[in-house]
């Protein structure tokens, strides 16, 4: 029983700890005894969180963190908005930045097209061409897109190249699966 408790609690701690910006990373046993690794959002620095590229067959160069992990948009924020609070924003943590902090362009990525947005959980969500971006918990490792094409959350989540555009096209069924939330 209590072993059942403790594999339940897991991986909400798990996500908990994503949603709140911790730059570790995480381990979780999931209930068939395999584990996985999840790493939050990056940082460069004191105040300043790194956006970069990296290419990720077949959707090309796209948004990435520091880290190399894919970085993504919410449709229904429809650019300007941050939407994806509270149970969303555990499964998809919002790219943030202190304050008095900053987004620093690396690779392909355009500094003007950079920004950030007031997050209605406080701090401040790094934007691209005006879109809020997100890190996904189930790319576990740099050059995934598992949340490419997703519906969950009450709408579709997708790439973004460096040029600011959405891509929508489909991602590899190697890359394009991920748990149902």
């Amino acid at each position: 029983m209590r072993k059942s408790i403790l594999m339940a609690i897991a991986p909400i701690a798990a996500l908990l700890a994503v949603a709140c910006g911790s730059s570790s990373k995480t381990t979780t046993t999931h209930t068939n005894g395999s584990t996985s690794t999840t790493s939050a959002p990056s940082s460069s620095g004191a105040g300043k969180v790194t956006i970069s590229t990296r290419t990720v067959k077949p959707l090309g160069v796209i948004l990435t963190n520091e880290a190399g992990h894919t970085l993504y948009i919410f449709e229904p924020d429809k650019k300007k908005k941050v939407s994806c609070v509270g149970a969303c924003a555990a499964v998809w943590p919002p790219v943030k930045v202190p304050s008095s902090g900053k987004a620093v362009a690396a690779g392909a990525v355009s500094a003007s097209l950079l920004s950030s947005l007031p997050n209605p959980s406080g701090g401040r969500v790094v934007t691209y061409n005006g879109w809020p971006l997100y890190a996904y918990v189930s790319d576990t490792s740099p050059g995934v897109a598992h949340g490419q094409g997703l519906k969950l959350n009450g709408g579709l989540w997708y790439v973004m190249s460096p040029s600011g555009n959405v891509i929508k096209r489909k991602a590899s069924s190697s890359s394009s699966s991920g748990p149902s939330y």
